[in-house]
């Protein structure tokens, strides 16, 4: 036999009223902070609360004041990429920790797909979120064309060309990839090449082109190889290519530190050594540095800081209506391992 089960009905500001022995009025003005209300009247309303189970309607209040509380981060990559990178979890952490200092509420959405993209902007146009964050952002990406056509403030996290009317949080790339790239050719590497990576974005193309500022004249474009995604498995299949094109090398810089791990998995695979045979630098300093063995050279960059900083620049916004155009930039460093 089927037991039908109903939803209990919710309390009420009338009930709070009816148990506290006061106007609605004046549970009103104490659930909005407001003063003139007596101590003695504060207490039974807070003791009324407690006993009908009130919670505080939020999506009438939104309605009342056309604002949702709550700032979407927005990652564009694919569910793989957002379990295995490390660097998102902390955008993650510091966006959220950011929010939550402000009263406001994180809402994480994953762009995996073109339905993901259609569903995440209908979503957006419905008013559940004042602000968006955006991590990854690709060239004409129709996710920040739709966020400008919606005038919802909103922050990139990295720097796309397309969208310059955006304001972004971001590192400089080109130069923390052409430090790294130089302190490896100065331990004596001469064939060195690169693992680069989602070259559809700024972070990939100006970590390539510090790599290619670096060894100057003695850039090969034969010795880069590109790959979609800045993950474990894409540093494998890039190493595995570089291995065919140029058993000799005797460096790689790859884009992100996953990649480096793919890339030293396969290399110790076909027997070379590192750093003996073979110096392996990566971009990051994230988890899979230190997972490294021997423990990997990189660039570190604060992950948790961009989000932090992105949080506070959307925030100012939303509070201010205006926009703050340009890019902060935050610094990096090179990090020296043994890898190398």
């Amino acid at each position: 036999m089927s037991e039908t089960r109903t939803r209990p009905k919710r309390a009420t500001i009338f009930d709070v009223a009816a148990e506290a022995g006061v106007s609605r009025g004046t549970v009103s003005r104490v659930l909005n902070g407001e003063p003139y209300v007596s101590q003695s009247a504060r207490e039974a309303i807070e003791a009324a609360i407690d006993k009908v189970g009130y919670v505080r309607n939020t999506a009438a209040r939104n309605l009342a004041t056309q604002t949702s509380g709550a700032v979407a981060l927005i990652v564009h990559e694919p569910h793989a990429v957002f379990v295995e990178d490390p660097n998102i979890g902390a955008i993650l952490l510091g966006t959220n920790t950011a929010l939550s200092d402000a009263d406001y509420q994180l809402v994480s959405l994953i762009i995996d797909s073109d339905r993901d993209t259609d569903r995440v902007v209908s979503y957006l146009g419905g008013g559940f979120v004042d602000g968006a964050i955006v991590v990854s952002a690709r060239e004409d990406d129709p996710i920040t064309a739709a966020l400008e056509r919606l005038h919802i403030p909103t922050v990139l996290v990295g720097r796309p060309e397309t969208a310059p009317e955006l304001p972004s949080v971001s590192i400089d790339n080109r130069t923390a990839a052409r430090d790294i790239t130089e302190r490896l050719v100065s331990t004596g590497r001469r064939r060195i090449g690169m693992i680069a990576a989602a070259l559809d974005r700024d972070s990939g193309r100006d970590r390539l082109a510090g790599f290619r500022d670096a060894l100057g004249d003695a850039f090969d474009d034969a010795l880069v190889v590109e790959v979609p995604l800045y993950s474990f498995h894409s540093g494998q299949e890039g190493m595995r290519q570089l291995l065919r094109r140029a058993p000799d090398l005797d460096g790689i810089f790859a884009a992100s530190d996953a990649i480096a791990a793919g890339a030293v998995d396969v290399l110790k695979e076909a027997g070379k050594r590192i750093p003996n045979d073979v110096g392996v630098v990566g971009f990051d300093d994230s988890a899979w540095a230190l997972r490294c063995q021997p423990a990997l050279s990189t660039v570190r960059q604060p992950a948790g800081a961009l989000g932090a900083r992105a949080a506070e620049l959307v925030l100012d916004e939303i509070r201010r209506g205006e926009r703050q155009r340009g890019v902060v930039l935050l610094p990096t460093e090179v990090v020296w391992r043994d890898s190398a």
